[in-house]
């Protein structure tokens, strides 16, 4: 067994279909440290609970990190597959240090979007995803935090906007900018059609229920044509791209 081991930290998912935005970053991950020991983890207690009625068992951050302790790995890197340094990577990157004095070296890598060069990228490629139409726009739902790197969607929009790109919209579930500032936003164009996308990982339950459901309907309560996607983050290219990045970054 190598004394190696490269673990990839996700929040996880209970929607089948979803997961496979999760499965494409692990496998452009793993094979970017094809010497290591590959490890799947998931960070949700709930999302693991729901896994294991169904006799599918993902571990925890801490189960995954005690299993390799116990193999005798002597370094670990763990690379988490969140979006940006919010309450959730904190509380990995806790359960990561309680348990460092246990490895030679256990390292843990930055979040997809963690400085301004990470934002402008993305937004130029999202920009490249979604061209500029004469009519309609394209509104993103992320999930939003309390925490103070929320700041990272009102960031993303600057930056969309200063690459001349006005018909693109981030709004969040649970932070700031929500679907009421989008919809003050949308009013003085008018009607238009609204692709209405997940800015999340994977399109899970926030996209099947928040988006499809509430976010749909109050556009279209506004006069609004709505067609929605379910692709996740992690399906894009350029998206498992910057996760490889992150990861080379460590190796």
């Amino acid at each position: 067994m190598s004394e190696q081991a490269l673990v990839a930290a996700s929040f996880g998912t209970s929607v089948p279909e979803a997961r496979r935005s999760i499965s494409a970053v692990e496998e452009v991950l793993a094979a970017t440290a094809p010497g290591r020991i590959f490890v799947r983890a998931f960070t949700s207690p709930t999302i693991r609970r729901i896994l294991k009625s169904g006799g599918e068992e993902v571990p925890s951050l801490t189960e995954a990190l005690e299993q390799l302790s116990a193999a005798n790995v002597r370094q670990v890197i763990i690379q988490p597959t969140h979006l940006l340094y919010g309450y959730e990577y904190d509380k990995l990157k806790a359960e990561a240090d309680a348990l460092a004095d246990r490895f030679e070296a256990l390292t843990v890598g930055r979040p997809l979007l963690s400085d301004n060069r990470d934002i402008q990228r993305f937004a130029y490629h999202l920009s490249q995803e979604h061209p500029a139409r004469t009519e309609g726009a394209a509104v993103f739902m992320g999930h939003g935090t309390e925490h103070f790197a929320n700041a990272v969607y009102p960031a993303l929009q600057t930056a969309l906007n200063f690459l001349g790109r006005n018909d693109i919209y981030i709004g969040t579930v649970e932070g700031w900018p929500g679907l009421e500032d989008i919809l003050r936003q949308l009013e003085p164009g008018g009607a238009r059609r609204i692709d209405l996308l997940p800015l999340m990982l994977v399109a899970g339950d926030h996209a099947r229920n928040d988006m499809a459901v509430e976010w749909k309907s109050r556009l279209e309560d506004a006069g609004h044509t709505v067609v929605c996607s379910f692709t996740g983050l992690g399906e894009l290219p350029w998206v498992q791209e910057m996760y490889r990045e992150r990861l080379e970054e460590l190796l």
